[in-house]
């Protein structure tokens, strides 16, 4: 478990007890463990964004506990770190992974999808009005810097306009200083969360959002969580049962908006507005997943598109197969209750 690793990593202090306490949570109610099952779970940013916090949640509502599982949520800086890497490749933690590591050599696979469509709009000043008027312009690489999340959105905004990285100047920075960075004018485009969205917005009402990106890719899995093959092949009981407890989280923000936003403004440090407005916009698009989050159609494209890109090499061009283990996360949704359509969202 945890070494020198997390030492990079900050630990979570959510106060889980008085979390479920206020949310009416009967512990006794649930059947005792022979034996509480140690996992540590990787989320992407520090603090993390409301589509991250179904771990939270499940954590905070007794998901967790109810399967016997003590879970250690764990956050790291950058989204897919080289530390988070490290992690789910060591077997110390699930974490987001994605197509590219696979393709890269990561021993690792995707065990279930939390959230397959991207949240986030590409934010610019009011003076851009067109992806073609970012040419020349400070864009923002926050994130895990070039190669990093935010850089390759803005390759992608970039591409829809024919122009490429070298058109624009890419700023790299912490994950929290995308949106000070953009209110300030230090930066020209940034792909925000909803809930910084609406808090810039309302900071500085010229900032527009130049495109949804979900909208640009929609095929684009937003964020999977990994573990590495040799954990998955000598423990799959504790990756499916704790899979399980977050789908219960997902499905339960769907359902029960009251009951989760005070665990998500707790988690995100973020302003109670700012978390609904996220909500409302996460749940009406279908962002979060309700049953596995997969489908071979958008891994495929996901995998294609980093080919393309040159993220991945050709010749080292990985399976659906070998970045997706859906059989896993089949078995997850079966322990949850089975399959589900909730709204208009079955992934």
């Amino acid at each position: 478990m945890p070494g020198t690793l997390f030492n990079k990593a900050l630990m979570l202090g959510i106060g889980a007890a008085a979390l479920a306490a206020a949310c009416g949570i009967d512990r006794a109610a649930a059947q005792p463990c022979p034996a509480m099952r140690k996992i540590n779970i990787g989320v992407s940013v520090a603090p993390p964004n409301v589509v991250h916090t179904s771990p939270y949640i499940a954590k905070a509502l007794g998901f967790f506990e109810k399967r016997c599982i003590d879970a250690n949520i764990v956050q790291f800086e950058g989204g897919q770190s080289q530390t988070s890497a490290v992690a789910a490749a060591q077997g110390s933690a699930i974490v987001s992974v994605s197509d590219v590591s696979i393709g890269r050599g990561l021993k690792v696979q995707q065990i279930w999808g939390l959230a397959p469509r991207m949240p986030q709009a590409y934010m610019v000043p009011g003076e851009v009005k067109t992806a073609a008027d970012l040419k020349g312009k400070r864009l923002s690489a926050t994130g895990g810097g070039v190669g990093g999340f935010n850089w390759r959105m803005g390759r992608e905004v970039l591409k829809s306009a024919k122009l490429d990285v070298g058109d624009a100047q890419f700023i790299p920075s912490p994950t929290a200083g995308r949106l000070p960075g953009l209110i300030a004018g230090q930066i020209d485009g940034v792909a925000l969360h909803p809930e910084d969205v609406f808090m810039a917005r309302k900071q500085k009402d010229s900032l527009h959002p130049l495109v949804n990106l979900v909208d640009l890719m929609p095929l684009y899995m937003f964020n999977a969580y990994g573990a590495s093959t040799e954990w998955i092949a000598k423990d799959r009981a504790l990756l499916r049962d704790t899979i399980a407890a977050m789908i219960e989280a997902n499905r339960t923000i769907y359902r029960d908006k009251d009951k989760v936003v005070p665990i998500m403004v707790e988690a995100t440090k973020k302003p109670k507005e700012a978390v609904e407005f996220a909500i409302d916009v996460e749940t009406k698009n279908c962002i979060w997943s309700v049953n596995t989050g997969f489908n071979e159609k958008r891994t495929q494209w996901s995998i294609d598109n980093s080919v393309e890109n040159g993220d991945i090499e050709a010749a080292k061009k990985p399976t659906v197969e070998q970045v997706a283990n859906m059989k896993l996360a089949e078995e997850a949704v079966e322990l949850a209750g089975g399959k589900v359509t909730i709204g208009n969202c079955t992934e």
